[in-house]
């Protein structure tokens, strides 16, 4: 070996010693990835008084599972020992959190009476098709939000063979195969806007966004609930303003606690997913029928392409069988359904 050769093969040698092994690789992608796993983990520590960023991030949570993937790839390209490692993080912290929703949860039986919930939407170009679509579902019980005074007589039209019982209030409705009573609207303390104009009390009846009524079914009394909590804005200045149904939740989470039937459902749109701190005092009463016997995480909202689950169907003393999300309508939310059991 010449001189040169030998020269060449030192500096190789010391090339290879200079770089970084399997586990100094991608230190910036480890990082990333412990960061995410801390967020995911921690995620009910961050303060909602800074525009509202922790109800942002609890209706973010499972989407923060996509960077698990792109890390991967990252720390595969590095070749980074250390990245990898530190992935296991996120992703035990995010399986913990719904990987139960990865499965199929549903039950072979039928149920004994099947619910329907839908914000059938203020703009919708075909209310008479939506009321159709909804008829044809089969439920025994379907509530309806946003619904506008145009289009209440054409819902009501359309669904009296269906269902020969119905109690509209505001802008909410419920429509039953089955009798009912002791029908009310429920206070949501609507009355101020995202920009704080006060609303008068004509207003506010007018715009009624939740009723209760009883339910008469041959296994005794249900109390159900129909609700359109107030909606959530990206505001410039005030980032993401959740005032409005914060407020709604606190109103219906006093009600539900109030409530003397221990079978009750509660049906609507709540602007939020149960993974909400909002909504702390309904899901404490009440467990998501999706979450006991859904397939997937039944997102609902935009139509489109469901990025979150805003559409709620919430029970106690009642089984849920199963649980499912409804083909779109000409409405921006999708429809929900559950099968119940006693």
């Amino acid at each position: 070996m010449t001189g040169h050769d030998r020269g060449r093969t030192v500096r190789r040698a010391a090339r290879a010693l200079s770089r970084p092994g399997p586990w100094r690789r991608g230190t910036v992608l480890a990082a990333l990835a412990l960061l995410l796993g801390l967020f995911l983990l921690l995620h009910a520590h961050i303060p909602n008084a800074i525009g509202g960023l922790g109800s942002l991030a609890d209706n973010c949570l499972p989407w923060c599972g996509l960077g698990v993937p792109v890390l991967l790839a990252g720390a595969l390209w590095r070749r980074s020992a250390s990245a990898v490692l530190a992935l296991l993080l996120p992703v035990t912290v995010w399986l913990s959190l719904f990987g139960g929703q990865l499965t199929d949860k549903s039950h072979a039986s039928a149920g004994d009476l099947t619910v329907v919930s839908h914000n059938v939407g203020a703009a919708n170009p075909d209310p008479a098709g939506t009321a159709r679509a909804l008829a044809a579902a089969g439920a025994d019980v379907l509530a309806l939000e946003e619904i506008t005074e145009q289009a209440k007589p054409i819902y009501e039209k359309e669904l009296a063979k269906a269902y020969p019982h119905h109690t509209v209030m505001g802008t909410v409705g419920l429509w039953s195969r089955l009798p009912l009573s002791d029908s009310e609207p429920v206070d949501l303390q609507q009355d101020v806007g995202p920009l704080g104009d006060a609303k008068p009390a004509a207003a506010k009846l007018a715009e009624a966004r939740a009723l209760r009524t009883t339910v008469a079914t041959d296994d005794g009394p249900l109390a159900v609930y129909v609700a359109h909590l107030g909606s959530v804005r990206v505001m410039p200045r005030g980032g993401f303003w959740t005032e409005s149904r914060d407020r709604n939740a606190q109103a219906l989470g006093k009600a539900v606690a109030a409530e003397k039937n221990e079978r009750t459902v509660l049906l609507g749109d709540l602007n939020g997913s149960t993974d909400d701190r909002a909504f702390d005092a309904l899901t404490a009463r009440l467990h998501s029928a999706q979450d006991a016997a859904g397939d997937g995480f039944g997102f609902t909202f935009p139509a489109s392409f469901p990025l979150v689950r805003i559409d709620q169907i919430l029970v106690r003393g009642v089984r849920p069988h199963s649980a499912w999300v409804l083909p779109a309508t000409g409405s921006d939310h999708r429809p929900v359904a559950a099968a119940l059991g006693w």
